[in-house]
């Protein structure tokens, strides 16, 4: 499937909470930065996943300086989260949602063809949330190749002046 970003939701997400590594809680209320981007991926340590994490630790800077919070999200556990986020030296925290409340409130639960046999996962999605709780922008079955530049460049034709 081919990375197609999706209309934005005009209304502001509900407000959740989720653990996430370094002993913290994400919510999604009473975030500081202007914008968050939160990628879903499937499962720690594999190769995409680990591809586009190292793709989104390159840019970190380059997303900070425009006032974005990076969060990557999977269903793994805090303990694989650590592993994986000390692994590859990521700048950012990544959230556990091992009941799937997240990924349920973002749609990105679906069935997917894996080795010819049918199993449900997460599809790999991100959301660009402003200051406000809302979607500004949406990818989902994204392909990891240039997906990160991609997001980028979304945010740098975004006003800066945001407060």
């Amino acid at each position: 499937m081919a990375e197609s970003p999706s209309p934005a939701s005009a209304a502001p997400l509900a407000n959740f909470s989720a653990a996430m590594t370094g002993g913290q809680t994400f919510e999604l209320n009473g975030r500081p930065a202007k914008y968050t981007v939160l990628y879903f991926y499937p499962k720690d340590n594999t190769p995409g996943c680990t591809t586009e994490s190292i793709a989104f630790r390159e840019h970190h800077d380059e997303f900070t300086a425009l006032g974005a919070a990076i969060y990557g999200l999977s269903r793994d556990s805090l303990r694989s989260h650590e592993g994986f986020k000390a692994k590859l030296g990521l700048p950012f925290e990544l959230i556990s949602d091992p009941d799937e409340a997240v990924c349920t409130q973002f749609d990105v639960m679906k069935m997917k063809n894996m080795y010819g046999k049918k199993v449900r996962g997460v599809e790999r999605s991100t959301f660009v949330i402003d200051a406000d709780g809302k979607v500004v922008k949406e990818w989902r079955g994204v392909k990891v190749a240039d997906h990160v530049t991609e997001v980028l460049e979304f945010l740098k034709s975004q006003p800066q002046d945001l407060a």
